[in-house]
Formats: structure tokens, sequence, C-alpha cells
């Protein structure tokens, strides 16, 4: 039976996200988490492998202990399992540190067939810790994956570039980040979320995965953000006046080509 480890993070829902006129801040108080948009995704293909081929589905995250809310769900849709890495020495974090968190997790879960991550978080959206994670566990990966298909030891994927789709085949163990188009998460019925509302979950600290203080958090990080702003916008309230449509277009054109808004 396949091994599923798939790693989620709950994130701010940028929709509800607003920004302060006068600092130009986000103003996040207030604003309501959820499983990022993308790892959701990752959690429904786990899950209809299992449904298709028997498979143990794993979710973890590392986060605050609010971030059960998203665990819930994940057993609610489906997963087998949850574990929440949930220590005030992960605070500050960046892609390197929780990369490592998440593959010392996965040692100490034993072996795997597949790790399915979200191809970016919708609020940093850096696309890092999965590319992170395959290296720090010496596996090969396939990234931006909008089909997969799994038989026996090997993963055939379709992945999007650019310009093209490239059709890709390796063999398990390996770690894969989705795209949106791979599927529509379901969403779980009210018999099912009262079951998971049953479920265990389990929660390790830094002490629990034996991982040196100076190697998670602000420590052990590469990155430091020292400030998120807005760009600041401001209309040059350019006002274009013709004798006729076609002088119109034509003054439009050239004063969007003037910008370099367009090419010449």
């Amino acid at each position: 039976m396949p091994k599923i480890v798939v790693c989620m993070k709950q994130a701010l829902n940028v929709a509800e996200i607003r920004i302060d006129p006068a600092t130009r801040r986000p103003i996040t108080i207030g604003v309501l988490r959820k499983i990022s948009d993308f790892d959701k995704n990752a959690l429904e293909e786990a899950i209809r492998l299992k449904e298709r081929l028997g498979a143990e589905v794993l979710v973890i995250t590392v986060g605050p202990e609010e971030s059960r809310m998203a665990l819930r769900e994940a057993l609610a849709m489906g997963a087998d399992r949850a574990y929440l890495l949930s220590d005030p020495a992960f605070e500050g974090s960046d892609t390197l540190t929780i990369s490592y968190i998440l593959a010392e997790v996965i040692r100490k879960l034993g072996g795997f067939d597949l790790i399915l991550c979200g191809e970016a978080s919708i609020d940093s959206f850096s696309a890092q810790v999965g590319p992170r994670l395959a290296e720090r566990l010496m596996v090969p990966q396939i990234t931006y994956v909008r089909k997969l298909s799994l038989d026996g030891d090997a993963v055939v994927a379709e992945r999007s570039l650019e310009d093209c789709y490239e059709t890709v085949k390796a063999k398990t163990p390996v770690l894969l980040t989705v795209t949106r188009e791979i599927n529509e998460p379901r969403i779980p019925s009210l018999m099912a979320i009262m079951k998971a509302a049953k479920k265990e979950i389990i929660v390790w600290n830094a002490e629990d995965l034996k991982v040196p203080m100076e190697r998670v958090g602000e420590a052990g990080s590469a990155v430091r953000i020292i400030e998120v702003v807005a760009p600041k916008v401001e209309r040059k309230r350019i006002v274009i006046k013709a004798e006729t449509v076609g002088e119109m277009a034509e003054t439009l054109v050239k004063a969007l080509m003037k910008e370099g808004i367009i090419g010449r």
C-alpha cells in the first residue's frame, strides 16, 4: 500500500487582506486562515490516489496551535493521520528552515512513496519549500504537475512549462508539487467533519524532533523579512481628447507607447 505524505500550510486568506492607506502595510488582524489553495489540490490528489490504490495519506504542517483547524479539514477530506509541528522556536522560519523541519518529521515517520506539496503557498508564493525538501531528502522531484498517475513504483506526471506541457517518469520515492489544474478539491460532508473532530492530531515540538535551536526559527533562516508594504500606486490622470474615435485611438496608442506599456 503506497504511503503518501502531504505537506500543508495554513495560510492567510489573501482575498481578505486590506492595505492601510497611510502606512501601505497589509492589515492582517482578523483575517481568516485556511489551507493554502495549492496545498488543498495536493491533498485532494493524495486522497484520490488513496481511493484508487488503497494508499495511506499523512498530512503534516508547521505552525501555531491554530493550525489544528487546517488539519481537521484535511482529516475530514479523507487523510488518515495528521501531524502538527508547533513550537515557539519555529517562529520566523523561512523556506530553508521549514524544509529542514519537514525533512526531520518525514524521517521520523519512516519510509514514503510520494510527497505531495502545492506549487507554492498563496501568501508568500516562494515555491521553494517543495524543491528544498526534495533536496534534503535526496529524492527526485517533479514540479508544477497538472496530471499524475502511479503504477507500482513508477510515477508518470504531466507538468506545466511556460509554453508547453512535459511528461516525465520517475521511480518512487519522489516529491511532486502540483498546480491548481490537477483537480477540484472536494467539500467534506457533515458526517466526515464530525468524524474528523474525534480523530487525534499528533503534536511534536523541537524537542520531540531533536532539532538544534540554531537550525530553526530566525536563528536558522537565511532570509529575514524586514518590512512588507504595498507598492505606491498613483494615477497620472491623463485625459485624451479628439474629434473622432480614430484620432482618439491613435493618440491613446502613442501615449501608451511613450510610457513603454506597449511596443513600438
